[in-house]
């Protein structure tokens, strides 16, 4: 009897106390990243905080960092996305009543968020830096999940739109900016608070709304405030289950822009018809869908005819939450790789410690610092925009008119390199990195989103254009911000007149516009790096994406440059 119960070790030569996997530990895998601080242990984005005027809120940011990092909410993410939302067109009894079904995980997720005033915190309580602490929160929250950013940052963008018709505003804003959320479907005024999203795109338009179809007669005679009935569609509509939408309709006057709640002002439920869920790539936790309008009542934003300058308000604030939320991706993917290579062994030593690794790991990281530093820097921008927050109204006007260029800059670059990043930071995780606990499936899926989302590559590239046209004293705004490093390096001295240049030469403008938009956005990021940035960061990023000797992938970083500071100093404390 001894002899057989020694045989199983003798078979596989395991000993009691090893760490075979037969005993349940397994040597060389790295432990989750998770019960850390997600904001305290970023140093660039408090680093930016303080500098863009927001050190004030450090201390909730500290709060929502810590639970944001939690085993708890890491599970919740990964729930909300395994366990997407369905849609419920109609009850057993074969009433129409168009509702989605969430997983209670999406609900927390919403919680937390609106919570920490990630929804319409500068709104609710206005002051200098506002706009900043909320985009910091807001880039932190966006590691957690994306599906929620479409509706937090739809009502955080509705705001200033709703000011169009002060009735209007008056009547929305204190929903929308309730520190509560509410999530049963009931009319607006019997919930604790309320959240907005927009629909704007149809089927047969996509990006050209001016296109659109979708018809409003009015009800009570119309003009600004007044109700109107709709009938139309609405290709991609996310987040159908807020309480009140933006939505663009062909008026007698032109294409206008409509608030329409979900329910009518007599309590019965607005004509809004969900016809199906899209299954989308990514962004899975959140609900998007196609939506059929019925004498869906609505009231007018603003006037008959300017549909798209007032709705432009909100997806302008939109498109900052894109820049925002892949600066946040890209904190999430180099934060997981870090992690990951310090205590990943191959051949001998730390992933971490090998020279190519290293390479890697600091360009990402490169990467992720220049998108933190000008997407935080674009929020003092907005902050700045508004009169309330401005000291001056000369100074909100300049703010205005360098949002107005920089803006679509910002969202087309930093959204279209986001998707290169992702992978690559998946790729540092090995065939580790392929799978979906990982969370890099996640954050590569949901990478092309913020680049789609509020107008593609295209339409931003060609905004820019637009801006250079109609505000052409944009353009020397912005070149003002980029002439600040003046003088500090030559590499980037040589890019900004390079860029200058280029403008100068209207030959096949738009067939090069994105050419010329990719070089304003590294004329920015560099100068804001070199000004503001680590002096190892400023310099590798000059030798790499400006310097005439760069390679085209992650990982080509030039002979000289301080790899082991760079990843020292984005290495996420857990």
């Amino acid at each position: 009897m001894q002899g057989a119960a020694s045989t199983p070790f003798a078979d596989t030569g395991a000993r009691p106390g090893t760490s075979s996997p037969l005993a349940g530990t397994v040597p060389n895998q790295p432990p989750p990243l998770e019960d850390y601080d997600v904001f305290g242990s970023d140093r660039v984005l408090v680093e930016a905080l303080e500098r863009e005027g927001g050190e004030h809120f450090h201390d909730e940011l500290i709060r929502l960092g810590r639970v944001v990092g939690s085993a708890e909410v890491a599970r919740m993410g990964d729930a909300a996305n395994r366990y997407p939302p369905v849609l419920r067109s109609h009850d057993r009894f074969g009433n129409r009543i168009d509702e989605v079904d969430f997983h209670p995980a999406y609900h927390e997720l919403m919680e937390i968020a609106i919570s920490h005033g990630l929804d319409a915190g500068p709104w609710r309580d206005p002051g200098p830096g506002a706009h900043v602490a909320r985009a910091a929160g807001f880039m932190v929250m966006a590691q957690a999940d994306g599906g929620i950013c479409c509706p937090i940052g739809g009502t955080y963008a509705a705001v200033p739109a709703l000011r169009a018709t002060p009735e209007i505003a008056s009547d929305w804003e204190p929903r929308l900016c309730s520190p509560h959320y509410d999530r049963r479907l009931i009319p607006a005024g019997d919930k604790r608070g309320s959240t907005c999203a927009m629909g704007m795109t149809e089927k047969q338009g996509g990006s050209d709304v001016r296109a659109n179809t979708t018809a409003a007669r009015p009800l009570d005679g119309g003009g600004p405030g007044g109700w109107y009935a709709l009938d139309g569609h609405k290709w991609f509509f996310s987040a159908p289950m807020c309480d009140v939408f933006l939505i663009l309709a062909q008026a007698p006057g032109g294409l206008s822009c409509f608030v329409v709640p979900r329910f009518r002002p007599d309590g019965e439920r607005n004509g809004m018809h969900l016809m199906r869920l899209k299954d989308k790539l990514g962004n899975r936790s959140n609900a998007s869908s196609e939506l059929e309008l019925e004498a869906a009542w609505g009231q007018l934003l603003g006037e008959e005819g300017r549909g798209v300058p007032t709705i432009i308000e909100m997806v302008n604030h939109t498109r900052l939450d894109c820049v925002l939320g892949t600066a946040g991706g890209h904190r999430l993917g180099v934060a997981h790789a870090i992690h990951h290579a310090r205590h990943r062994s191959a051949f001998g030593r730390l992933l971490a410690e090998q020279p190519l690794m290293q390479n890697v790991l600091a360009d990402l990281a490169i990467e992720s610092e220049a998108a933190t530093i000008s997407a935080m820097w674009l929020a003092r921008i907005y902050d700045e925009s508004h009169v309330a927050f401005a000291s001056d109204e000369g100074e909100a006007r300049e703010a205005r008119l360098l949002r107005r260029i920089a803006t679509p800059v910002l969202k087309y670059w930093l959204c279209k390199r986001a998707p290169w990043h992702a992978v690559e930071c998946l790729e540092c995780h090995g065939g580790n990195g392929y799978v979906e606990e990982s969370r890099m499936p996640r954050l590569l899926r949901e990478s092309p989103l913020q680049s789609i989302w509020e107008g593609a590559g295209n339409v931003q590239a060609l905004d820019v254009l637009r801006a250079m046209i109609s505000r052409p004293e944009s353009v020397a705004t912005f070149f003002d911000e980029a002439e600040q490093a003046r003088g500090v390096d030559e590499r980037l001295d040589h890019h900004i007149d390079r860029i200058r240049s280029e403008l100068g030469d209207a030959e096949e403008f738009e067939s090069r516009a994105r050419r010329l938009v990719e070089g304003m956005a590294l004329a920015l990021q560099g100068s804001l790096l070199v000004r503001f940035g680590d002096t190892a960061v400023a310099d590798a990023f000059c030798a790499s994406r400006l310097a005439e000797d760069r390679g085209g992938a992650f990982g080509t970083l030039p002979k000289g440059v301080d790899t082991a500071r760079i990843i020292e100093r984005h290495a996420p404390a857990a």
